[in-house]
């Protein structure tokens, strides 16, 4: 059995029919991760000239975790077979003047080293923020302008199409998996210890990842109680794609990766292959 009949199991195919993506598909999960260490790597990168946060080496640790030990969930569905992405793209939120939320992508962020995410990262970033390029850049930025209710039904047509239907329209830049494997956001810079994600509707993006805030917490340490900086990490995943043991087994692989994150500076065997 060949590995997209291994995806297209027989429960599979029937959670597609069951579930509507994502009004009733949603899974949930959280853990809270001990980062004290964490910071303390982060903080000697940053001496060494590496501009780093938890954002980057969360984004990288998921990465990583999509090729060595789920890729299931670097999926998407399209005319209802589950289909195995090639590459693994990071969609980054980023927080722009204003209040207002953008995103970028990491092409291929799993062949990286955390030095080499901290520049993709933090050019693309740099980016976005010119306000000439947002206001530019999205489809968003001109069906706004078609009123109500014709721009619901453009914008129903373009999920249809692009979605439901798994077709892809060029001259717009509109493609079945447009928005990467995953999504990751920071919610604790603005304020949110914990938050569950919404699956874009119009995406093919399999789950997405919040980031929480920081906070010292007594914590169990080698079986005594301490004062530890703790992490909330959640998750939604698409429950027609995944299960939650591919949450179970992500949130693993992110620990294990907090506990040693010097693999992060180690490129990896694949990305020369």
């Amino acid at each position: 059995m060949d590995a997209i009949d291994t995806l297209n199991s027989s429960w599979r195919k029937v959670a597609m029919a069951i579930y509507k993506k994502p009004v009733d598909s949603k899974i949930f999960g959280s853990v809270e991760i001990d980062v004290t260490e964490l910071e303390d790597f982060i903080t000697v990168k940053r001496k060494e000239g590496i501009k780093i946060t938890l954002t980057h080496l969360i984004t990288l640790a998921v990465s990583r975790a999509l090729k060595e030990e789920v890729p299931a969930l670097n999926t998407f569905v399209k005319r209802g077979k589950i289909i195995q992405r090639i590459h693994i793209d990071a969609m980054v939120s980023v927080l722009l003047k204003a209040g207002h939320m953008d995103s970028v992508k990491i092409t291929d962020c799993d062949t990286l080293t955390i030095k080499e995410l901290s520049v993709a990262l933090n050019s693309e970033i740099q980016k976005i923020r010119l306000e000439s390029n947002f206001e530019k850049k999205h489809l968003r930025n001109r069906l706004y302008l078609v009123p109500w209710p014709f721009r619901n039904w453009i914008i129903q047509l373009i999920k249809t199409v692009v979605i439901d239907w798994g077709i892809s329209i060029a001259w717009l830049n509109l493609k079945t998996d447009n928005f990467g494997s995953f999504v990751v956001s920071n919610i604790g810079s603005i304020g949110l210890d914990v938050g569950y994600p919404a699956l874009f509707p119009i995406s093919n993006v399999p789950f997405v990842i919040i980031m929480g805030g920081v906070n010292k917490k007594p914590f169990v340490v080698d079986d005594e109680i301490k004062i530890r900086r703790i992490l909330t990490l959640s998750v939604a995943l698409d429950h027609r794609v995944v299960d939650a043991i591919h949450g179970g087994k992500l949130f693993r692989y992110i620990k294990k990766v907090v506990r040693n994150p010097e693999i992060l500076d180690i490129k990896p065997s694949w990305a020369s292959a």
